[in-house]
């Protein structure tokens, strides 16, 4: 299970993540990926001991040193709360020489960290976090967004869903600026398309009990119930929907958003099936993700999730930025980070100026359990959406120099 090394882990990390060796002398001396991650909370599947985990694999495949330094992996527990993400940050940047900063799931946990980590001019990289925003009026020059934001997210799903007759819609959306930004974001593929948006519902971080939700979105009477959640709350909200009789009593279409392969795994194919989301990478998509994700698989008994692979990702373009700078300085680090093309599973990738991470995603359907012949076997492919499509233009205006 995912989280079945997590206890040895988190006592060794403490509640800042800095082991024995995070002494002065072994900072000045390695270059150090900080992974600030939620180790024990709602997004511990798609992050948490996967993502250490992703890391200190870009670190063994670079060769573990780089300009004559060796590199080693710090993590952290950030707890869902940004004034804890930051107060790490701040350490980690200040007196743990940690080099770049990666994960950060949340989208207030990635605003917080990338702010620390523009006061102090120091990379960061979120591969979980999704808001277009980082790249919009929150850019910064050593900032890079390698995750799927909310304009992809919802490019491709809510228009497929819209072309497939899902016209009138109702939200159920995790209460935070995450979840505020994706419903947002689809409200205006739907009405451009127009289609309608009846309600919406708003939930806390960590839920338990949709029901209440669940029969206003019932009552609607909307063709389609968009779920603008994460992690568990998304898990419990389907499980729940689909006790409900939501696709079956109702025949309402279920859309999801940011979800991961775990979240499918945890559903079941049985409750899953049908379910179609955009993602920039999936473990069985070709044979370069096959090769490594069954590595990764031998470690931690489950498959990557697309935070995992860009983790790994972005962490391994670091390095080679590092090296092709010649220098650790983060504003020449992040430079080379932007003319080198990125290696990205066999899917073509670059940086561009504002720091967002550029690349095609494709549009999957969830199978049904008969079309599923191994384990993990969960998706088929729908269509490419190209990344003109998928992403916003750069806004030269406040990131032109970025």
């Amino acid at each position: 299970m995912p989280g079945a090394r997590l206890g040895r882990r988190a006592l060794l990390a403490g509640a800042v993540g800095c082991s024995a060796r995070s002494s002065r002398a072994a900072a000045a001396d390695a270059v150090t990926i900080g992974v600030l991650t939620d180790e024990t909370g709602p997004y511990a599947d798609s992050g948490g001991p996967g993502s250490i985990r992703a890391a200190e694999m870009a670190v063994a495949d670079f060769g573990a040193s780089v300009l004559g330094r060796p590199i080693r992996v710090v993590h952290a527990d950030h707890q869902n709360k940004p004034d804890v993400a930051a107060t790490i940050a701040r350490r980690w940047y200040d007196r743990d020489g940690v080099d770049a900063i990666v994960d950060l799931p949340v989208t207030a946990i990635g605003l917080a960290v990338q702010q620390v980590a523009r006061e102090r001019g120091r990379t960061v990289m979120i591969t979980a976090a999704a808001t277009a925003d980082f790249t919009g009026k929150f850019c910064c020059p050593t900032s890079t967004h390698w995750a799927d934001d909310t304009h992809a997210l919802t490019a491709g799903t809510a228009r497929a869903v819209i072309e497939g007759g899902g016209t009138s819609w109702f939200f159920i959306t995790v209460d935070h600026a995450f979840g505020r930004a994706l419903q947002d974001a689809t409200t205006a593929v739907v009405e451009q398309a127009g289609g309608r948006v009846l309600g919406a519902a708003r939930h806390p971080i960590g839920e338990t009990d949709f029901s209440a939700l669940l029969l206003q979105a019932q009552y609607s009477g909307a063709k389609v119930v968009g779920f603008a959640s994460v992690g568990g709350d998304l898990i419990n909200a389907i499980k729940q929907a689909h006790e409900f009789g939501l696709t079956g009593r109702t025949g309402q279409i279920l859309a999801t958003f940011l979800t991961y392969i775990t979240d499918i795994h945890a559903l079941g194919l049985p409750v899953a099936q049908g379910l179609t989301f955009a993602e920039s990478f999936y473990w069985d998509q070709n044979d370069a993700a096959r090769a490594w994700s069954r590595r990764f698989f031998a470690d931690r008994g489950a498959m990557p999730t697309k935070n995992h692979a860009l983790i790994y990702t972005s962490t391994l373009h670091f390095l080679k930025g590092m090296r092709a700078a010649g220098s650790a300085d983060p504003l020449a680090v992040n430079r080379a980070m932007k003319t080198l093309p990125v290696a990205y599973f066999g899917r073509p990738a670059s940086i561009r100026s504002d720091g967002r991470v550029l690349f095609d995603l494709t549009l999957w359907r969830v199978k049904a359990p008969a079309e599923s012949f191994f384990p993990w076997d969960y998706l088929a492919p729908v269509r490419v959406i190209p990344q003109a499509e998928a992403f916003s233009p750069v806004n030269a205006a406040l990131c032109g120099g970025a």
